[in-house]
């Protein structure tokens, strides 16, 4: 059974959890299942042998000091070298501290493997591809994403705030601090709002679109990069999303969509 949850929705105490959970949660968190069975075993032992550590946990004692140097490998215990060899756990809150350790750096490594398959895979998709996307957050993710792979200017335009999340100002922030000509333009003066104190960033009131029940967001990066999205008139749809990069249609789109909304600009960008 799970342990009751406090206020903050955690376990009220650790001595709700079972040895077992207590093992369980050490593994998640990078130990093997023998290394973490002689760890909880020496909180209890305070300094223990081997053998010790076998009789505590029946973890097989030719297994006991494979265990113990997983642990003192990565700064768990300490080891005295008498006979037999004794092992003294460290502190809990140099334990805790280890382990985070231990737990982001593998986090860092598997990532910076993702990020470089996600980096061969980009370069190998089809230039002739369109994607589509469905669903609010997937495509406020990618607008940040597509915006992140701009190198000369960007040109954004929507009728809501609700198309505008913080992630999105602060990337459209850091390319305009870049150098990377970013325009915004909205017929609301809400959307023109958040980029109001957002240095370098253009923004241009538009005169109110033809009305259209589905009307979305509009991002242009580069010429080489479009997205459009549409809402239908309906209270459960979900915003969808069609874009393309380097390719011909994208190039074609971004040069005719850009021209038109220019036409509706009331006035200067400011």
């Amino acid at each position: 059974m799970s342990p009751a949850p406090g206020p903050d929705g955690s376990a009220e105490s650790g001595q709700d959890l079972s040895e077992h959970e207590a093992v369980a949660s050490l593994e998640r968190l990078g130990l093997s299942n023998y290394a973490a069975r002689a760890f909880v075993a020496l909180q209890r032992l305070g300094v223990g042998t081997a053998k010790q550590i076998h009789e505590e946990t029946d973890v097989p004692r030719s297994q006991v000091y494979g265990a113990a140097d997983e642990l003192a490998e990565i700064g768990l215990v300490e080891l005295q070298q008498s006979t037999p060899k004794r092992y003294r756990p460290v502190s809990l809150d140099t334990a805790r501290r280890q382990l985070a350790e231990s737990l982001k750096r593998e986090a860092d490594q598997a990532f910076a493997f993702l990020e470089a398959q996600r980096a061969a895979r980009t370069e190998r998709e089809s230039r002739d591809d369109v994607w589509t996307i469905r669903g609010r957050e997937p495509v406020n993710n990618r607008v940040v994403e597509l915006v992140q792979q701009a190198t000369d200017h960007v040109l954004f335009a929507a009728p809501d705030p609700k198309f505008v999340d913080e992630a999105f100002v602060e990337a459209l922030a850091a390319r305009a601090a870049d150098g990377v000509t970013v325009r915004v333009v909205s017929e609301s003066p809400a959307v023109r709002e958040l980029f109001a104190d957002v240095e370098e960033v253009a923004v241009a009131e538009a005169i109110e679109s033809p009305a259209t029940d589905y009307t979305g967001r509009v991002l242009l990066i580069d010429d080489r990069v479009v997205l459009l999205s549409a809402v239908p008139p309906t209270e459960s749809a979900e915003e969808t999303a069609i874009w393309s990069a380097d390719t011909a249609m994208a190039e074609i789109l971004a040069r005719v969509i850009e021209n038109s909304i220019d036409s509706f600009v009331r006035g200067s960008y400011e």
